[in-house]
């Protein structure tokens, strides 16, 4: 998202302890991942993944819930209804192909399905039922590179506007390894001028060694989560600034789901950058060193 507002935050020697909000999968089919609106303390965003196997489908209604059905990897179907509708999802994995996306207004029963294996995430956000079940294509979904410098990546509006939907967002992010996203650090936590956005963030890593770091964090209440994600993880959102960087071994996909108080035109809202930071939007290399910095006869000649 590009920036309309910025608010300075001041460094802060005091820190306080939090609880990371880190979930980890469990292994097996059915659901392997879940996130609540009890379970992570805030009131929009649920979000989970499926593992789906040969005769053992998935199925769910969400009253009062828009849903999104993402494929992550493998190959089935979503059957909307009483076969209203029936939908073919393949996708070799997320580091392989953009995939299409399956929307559904509230009330509307579901099951996906599949005979050689599928992972979908499923997540949902309030709703009344404004716009009517759907796939978003590939090709409706715009593409931007971000950034620059150590903090470049390709952003996918999955399901973001002016695509429709009442309140979910949705961004696919792909990140080179050793590498930033969310750089200058952002938050939408309906603080310092930016909208309230609950956010989950699930990561793919292309090596099983692969790590990556994400961080919450608010100086001005001492709030600092840090916490290290592997491949499968998903890290909450609950509010502050945010950032996320890839280990140097390892690529980085992400899959956001977002929500709150922006509905309709009104997602097409950006979040606030933290001011300290966006300096370097004017010129992602300046001041970079080239190596070596020192030599035995003083500093390196820059040219």
């Amino acid at each position: 998202m590009t920036s309309s507002s910025t608010s300075s935050s001041t460094s802060s020697s005091t820190s306080s302890s939090t609880s990371s909000s880190l979930q980890r999968p469990e292994p097996g089919r059915g659901r392997i991942l879940h996130v609540t609106p009890e379970s992570a303390d805030w009131d929009h965003v649920e979000f989970g993944v499926v593992e789906v196997v040969d005769g053992a489908p998935w199925s769910g209604v969400a009253p009062d819930r828009e849903t999104a059905i993402v494929p992550l990897a493998g190959q089935g179907r979503v059957v909307v209804g009483d076969g209203d509708m029936e939908v073919e999802l393949s996708r070799g994995s997320v580091f392989a192909e953009m995939a299409r996306i399956v929307y559904l207004p509230p009330g509307t029963p579901y099951r996906i399905e599949s005979g050689a294996g599928l992972q979908a995430s499923v997540g949902s956000a309030p709703a009344e039922g404004r716009y009517p079940a759907r796939v978003f294509e590939p090709s409706e979904m715009r593409i931007e590179i971000r950034g620059g410098g150590q903090a470049y990546r390709q952003v996918v509006h999955s399901l973001a506007h002016p695509l429709p939907a009442e309140r979910l967002i949705l961004y696919e992010v792909y990140v080179p390894r050793g590498t930033w996203s969310g750089w200058p650090p952002h938050c939408h936590d309906g603080r310092d001028g930016s909208p309230y956005l609950e956010e989950v963030y699930y990561f793919r890593l292309d090596r099983p060694e692969g790590y990556a770091m994400h961080r919450n964090w608010r100086d001005d209440e001492g709030y600092d989560d840090a916490m290290v994600v592997r491949d499968g993880d998903v890290a909450l959102v609950p509010k502050g600034y945010h950032t996320s960087v890839a280990c140097p071994g390892s690529n980085m996909y992400f899959l956001n789901y977002l929500a709150g108080e922006l509905q309709d035109d009104e997602r097409r809202t950006p979040p606030c950058f933290m001011a300290e930071h966006t300096w370097i939007e004017a010129d992602w290399t300046a001041g970079e060193w080239g190596l070596p910095v020192v030599t035995a006869d003083g500093p390196r000649v820059r040219r």
